[in-house]
């Protein structure tokens, strides 16, 4: 429920930002929060920081022109929401995506402010994308809309300005094509302006896999204050993609048992354990689905009506997309004994689930927590871009779960000090707010 003190702000984004229902959940969701935060620190209603948070510094709209390989003209809509940057520059990702619109993009932007805020590094929050879908296109068709994506967006970012990343439909290729247009137009190699790149030529080692390890570092912590740990737990894994895939990789390095995954298709399960290395070379590889993984192993079944999340299992990661887990599998999962849920995408589980979970006492982390392994890799991308610096990759992942370590203490901290121990997502929503909030009264009225 809102707190009287917020309430009327919140009304007040539904009216400005009409049909953004994405972006409506998001600002709730850290707005539900608050009312202890404002009653403790007065300053930031008289300083209407909330009403500044909520609306985004810059927002770019841009016509995106490009050719197929039978020579017609298509035209996509490219987005770059720039929504805070009293930390830093703002960080966050592209997303190429046909479900892509203004909504997603400031839904995505909002959250990246207080994850960001949480690694503890100084960078900003945004996001940005397009409609554009790469699924069935040729490479020469990627870079092509690659290249007339960045000859907009160019004039909008900098290493010092705004520095994206990758997303759903946004990996190597795409950043490279991306990178290579900048490069072009500005005649400047400036390294630090993009993240997510090939090492080769200035991206981090971890960098990949950063999201689903960091996800599973900080489910691990989060079993940890219970006395617990990941050894000879049951896991589900939804999604098949980047994060899904490490998550998976990581869970099973830490002792963990993943015995499902999915994809749009369908839900796969595995008993004995999913083969690693078959579906990476289904998924990475052949570019094929989860059914053709259970066509090679013996032990594994398809779920082709069903949801993931009807199956019993200790820990859940949903790595997929936002709003894929419901009250109903909620539900589902608490009957079947389920006691940690770490969010590898963003916002993946729906209000009413979140809701269930904290009142059946299963630990809940959210993603702007849970899932802050990737943008915090991007940060150390950064750092060794700007000193000309590369890292091992144990150095790289041991800083990464020291990040991760860090931000489950502030998280786990925080909710306790405003009185509501063990509630991850209060925690994260007013330890990464106390942060911005505190740079953007400190900067003035800007």
């Amino acid at each position: 429920m809102l707190d009287e003190k917020v309430e009327p702000f919140y009304d007040e984004v539904i009216r400005r930002n009409a049909g953004e229902v994405e972006f409506h959940q998001a600002v709730r969701e850290v707005l539900e929060s608050l009312g202890p935060v404002l009653a403790k620190h007065p300053e930031f209603a008289d300083a209407k920081i909330i009403e500044r948070v909520c609306e985004p510094e810059r927002q770019i709209i841009f016509r995106v022109p490009w050719q197929d390989d039978a020579g017609e003209v298509q035209i996509n809509r490219g987005f770059r929401v720039e929504f805070n940057s009293a930390l830093g520059p703002y960080k966050g990702g592209l997303r190429f995506h046909p479900s892509v619109y203004l909504g997603i993009v400031k839904f995505l932007g909002f959250e990246q402010i207080f994850k960001n805020a949480l690694t503890g590094m100084p960078i900003g929050g945004g996001k940005g994308g397009s409609d554009f879908d790469p699924k069935g296109r040729s490479d020469d068709e990627v870079m092509r809309f690659c290249q007339s994506f960045m000859t907009e967006l160019y004039r909008h970012i900098g290493e010092y300005t705004d520095v994206p990343a990758g997303d759903i439909g946004v990996g190597q290729r795409e950043i490279g094509y991306l990178f290579g247009q900048y490069k072009r137009i500005t005649n400047r190699y400036e390294s630090g302006v993009l993240t997510g790149k090939g090492t080769a030529w200035g991206g981090a080692l971890v960098r990949t896999e950063a999201t689903g390890y960091g996800t599973v570092f900080f489910a691990n912590e989060m079993l940890k204050v219970r006395g617990e740990s990941l050894d000879d737990k049951t896991c589900l894994v939804s999604g098949s993609g980047n994060v899904a895939l490490h998550a998976i990789e990581k869970a099973q390095q830490l002792g963990g048992r993943v015995v499902a995954c999915s994809d749009s298709d369908a839900v796969l399960h595995d008993p004995d354990g999913i083969d690693l290395d078959l579906l990476r070379q289904v998924k990475e590889v052949e570019r094929g689905r989860v059914r053709d993984y259970v066509e090679r192993r013996s032990s594994a079944r398809l779920l082709p009506g069903g949801t993931i999340w009807e199956l019993a299992a200790d820990v859940a990661l949903p790595c997929a997309t936002q709003n894929e887990l419901t009250g109903k599998d909620a539900a589902s999962l608490i009957v079947n004994g389920c006691t940690i849920v770490a969010e590898g995408a963003n916002m993946p589980c729906t209000p009413e689930a979140v809701r269930a979970f904290t009142e059946a006492g299963v630990a809940f982390g959210p993603g702007k927590a849970a899932n802050a392994g990737g943008v915090a890799t991007s940060a150390l991308e950064m750092q060794q871009n700007a000193s000309r610096d590369s890292w091992t990759f144990s150095y790289t992942e041991e800083r990464l779960a020291t990040i991760m370590a860090d931000i489950h203490q502030t998280v786990y901290a925080t909710a306790e000090e405003y009185g509501q121990p063990g509630n991850y997502a209060a925690g994260a929503n007013i330890a990464g707010f106390l942060r911005v909030a505190g740079a953007m009264v400190a900067l003035g009225l800007i």
